[in-house]
């Protein structure tokens, strides 16, 4: 009896391509798509004719309410929060793959498969329990592992990553020999899927009174001397220069946000760089690693190396990184590697009152 996969699909080029190579290997392949928010029913029916075509089972969720509860609320309660969330970290853990499994447990499916560019690795730790280790993608520039760091053991121990050794524009070229050049016709999925444009404008039409709750309030110096009015703060992000609505004769980066004075604090470029930074409550796969350990403060930006993370009391960790990182963003991903190893990752916290900690 072949080995079941239920193959998370989205009528893209990547999962599409999943679900071809699976049933070369001789699996037996299920496809589940979610419909997650309006915008989504589209590569819903995009990926039931796919199904059909590669004649498989396919099977729709419909999780609009689910999903707003537990991806689309935490987004808007962070900006409100000050911070600048991303929810395809929390997607990924509470939603897609968790379903994924509870999905593959209701139809006799051993495995489950996503078109994420990464690998995974199996090893034995001191305890003899096996750990699953994801490892960066072949592919640099679509490399995904930035965004698994929250999954489970138990997530892990049943993922299949077919793509993590293949290159965008090879899969590409697969799709067409395979006479399956449909897939993904729409173009890249969104980055962030329910949001089809400005998150600012998504915010406006989703916090009820809007305008009572995010308010005007005052941009200030790194001495707390009033520059002028902004918007309101969740509309801005840590680095952020365009858009601000300020002239000052000079560029301006947005440093900081403070949700409870209402304050954006701007600055020079300069002023954006650290070699520090705070996180809150990092997991890890077996432990902190304690040499050959980098962090990644954002996707796609290059690993920094760093010293192990220091406790600071309250769930929070310092980090010293060996290089400048700039613009760190609380509410983003702090991930960390040895190598091309995911070991660990932790959300970046609010680097309020940091220079306590720091001895230089």
């Amino acid at each position: 009896m072949p080995t079941s996969v239920l193959v998370g699909m989205s009528g893209g080029i990547d999962s599409t391509a999943v679900c071809s190579m699976l049933l070369e290997k001789g699996y037996r392949v299920v496809g589940l798509t979610f419909v997650t928010c309006d915008a989504s029913s589209a590569s819903a029916e995009a990926a039931a004719a796919l199904a059909r075509k590669l004649g498989i089972e396919h099977y729709i969720d419909d999780v609009r309410e689910e999903f707003r509860t537990k991806v689309v609320e935490p987004f808007i309660e962070g900006y409100l929060a000050g911070l600048t969330p991303n929810p395809c970290v929390n997607c990924n853990r509470v939603m897609k793959f968790d379903l994924l499994c509870r999905w593959a447990d209701k139809l006799g499916c051993e495995k489950i498969a996503t078109g994420h560019y990464v690998k995974l690795h199996e090893q034995a730790a001191e305890d003899g329990l096996p750990r699953y280790y994801i490892i960066t993608g072949d592919d640099d520039k679509k490399d995904q592992s930035y965004f698994l760091w929250r999954l489970t053991q138990e997530q892990l121990s049943r993922c299949i990553f077919p793509l993590g050794g293949w290159q965008k524009s090879d899969v590409c070229r697969y799709l067409g020999v395979n006479n399956l050049d449909e897939a993904g016709k729409g173009g890249e999925s969104m980055e962030v899927c329910f949001v089809p444009g400005d998150y600012r404008d998504f915010l406006r039409s989703n916090i009820p009174n809007v305008d009572e709750v995010i308010r005007e309030g005052s941009f200030v110096d790194s001495r707390g001397r009033v520059l002028g009015t902004h918007r309101g703060y969740p509309y801005y992000t840590i680095g952020q220069r365009k858009g601000l609505g300020i002239a000052l004769g000079h560029p301006a980066y947005v440093l900081k946000i403070n949700a409870q004075k209402n304050t954006v604090m701007l600055g020079g470029v300069d002023e954006l760089t650290t070699r520090y930074m705070l996180i809150d409550e990092p997991v890890w796969v077996d432990g902190v690693p304690q040499t050959g350990l980098s962090v990644r403060v954002r996707y796609r930006s290059a690993p920094i190396a760093c010293d192990a993370p220091q406790s600071v009391g309250d769930g929070r960790f310092i980090v010293r990184m060996h290089g400048e990182a700039s613009a760190i963003t609380p509410g983003q991903s702090a991930v960390f590697y040895v190598g091309n190893t995911l070991v660990g990752g932790a959300y970046i916290a609010s680097q309020r009152g940091i220079n306590q900690w720091i001895n230089e």
